[in-house]
């Protein structure tokens, strides 16, 4: 299993993309079960062509922002050859696959559209540039970009761009990942733990350090735990959420939106294993966030919690009494 799709020709997760000449097709219309609340758009298929990129300062702009998102730690990182920002040397497109344009991935191509927003996890409002310096400082351990800074302008600057071909207002199918069946049992990391050394550690490796680029500069698969890992408080770090991303982008070369490979539990089995902070060591995290107990995503497994559960059981569940507790006390249950 990876957590990027490879650079050196290997298969991608099969979501009816054609690349040719600069476009990929992204079919809005093949997946059901996607989380999103409200009406999706059934248009049609979203192309994003890099060849429309203009010819102007502006297109410089967006085509140094798309190699940001593939090669972040190339410019960026501890050795990069344009600043030294980040403190791991992992990618956006590690979890943001295909710069950012790959439907139930953590898409990002409504970024621009959807900001500032209210985000629970600081508890304010934020822009679109604080979100970047969000996961620069979290998943990264780094330290912020200047917000006017040539990096800065390059990241909005594509994220304007991409966001030129979604469709306006309504969210669209893959926009967010694939929600997931939680079970009435707690994931197990030690079912985790074998499925992992089944699916993921050929890329991954044993102890989660993962692979690098023959330059050292990046990753062609990134760690999962360790001093160069994400650390606690990243959206990865959350059970339910990485579950989520796995269930249509790992392993890279079998799974797809249409038919995902690993079954809800397992993916929640996989995810309860590399988060296992008691097994695994990671970045100590900058602050653990949620000022706002009665807001706080349920899987976050920190406390303090609205809640009589047990950190065990935000973690690794089950979630739906948790669930249930939140609903009769008039909070919404998010994950």
């Amino acid at each position: 299993m990876s957590l990027t799709k490879t650079s050196r020709g290997a298969l991608i997760p099969a979501l009816f993309i054609v690349a040719v000449s600069g476009i990929a097709f992204f079919s809005c219309n093949s997946a059901e079960g996607d989380e999103q609340a409200g009406k999706e758009s059934e248009s049609q298929p979203i192309k994003i062509d890099t060849t429309k990129i203009p010819d102007s300062k502006f297109g410089t702009a967006v085509k140094y922002g798309r190699q940001l998102m593939l090669n972040t730690a190339y410019y960026i990182g501890p050795n990069g050859i344009k600043g030294k920002f980040l403190g791991n040397k992992m990618s956006c497109t590690n979890c943001h696959q295909d710069a950012g344009t790959k439907l139930f991935s953590f898409n990002l191509m409504k970024s621009h559209e959807d900001y500032p927003q209210y985000r629970a996890r600081e508890g304010k409002i934020l822009t679109l540039a604080e979100r970047v310096n969000n996961c620069v400082m979290r998943p990264h351990n780094g330290k912020p970009l200047p917000l006017d800074g040539e990096e800065m302008v390059a990241l909005l600057s594509y994220f304007k761009w991409i966001n030129s071909f979604v469709p306006k207002g309504d969210p669209f199918k893959g926009q967010k990942n694939k929600s997931i069946d939680l079970p009435t049992t707690a994931a197990s990391p030690e079912r985790g733990q074998l499925l992992y050394g089944r699916h993921c550690e050929r890329c991954h490796g044993k102890d989660g350090e993962g692979m690098l680029q023959k330059n050292q500069l990046t990753y062609l698969y990134p760690p999962l735990w360790g001093p160069e890992g994400y650390q606690p408080g990243s959206s990865m770090h959350r059970n339910i959420k990485q579950a989520q991303w796995l269930k249509t982008n790992m392993p890279y070369d079998k799974a797809s939106a249409d038919a995902p490979f690993l079954t809800d539990a397992e993916a929640l089995d996989i995810a309860s294993f590399v988060n296992s902070d008691d097994i695994h060591k990671r970045p100590n995290p900058k602050n653990l966030d949620y000022p706002h107990a009665g807001e706080k995503a349920i899987d976050y497994a920190h406390q303090p919690f609205v809640d009589p559960f047990t950190e065990k059981q935000h973690r690794l569940g089950p979630w739906q009494p948790i669930i249930d507790y939140w609903n009769s006390k008039g909070y919404t249950p998010t994950y």
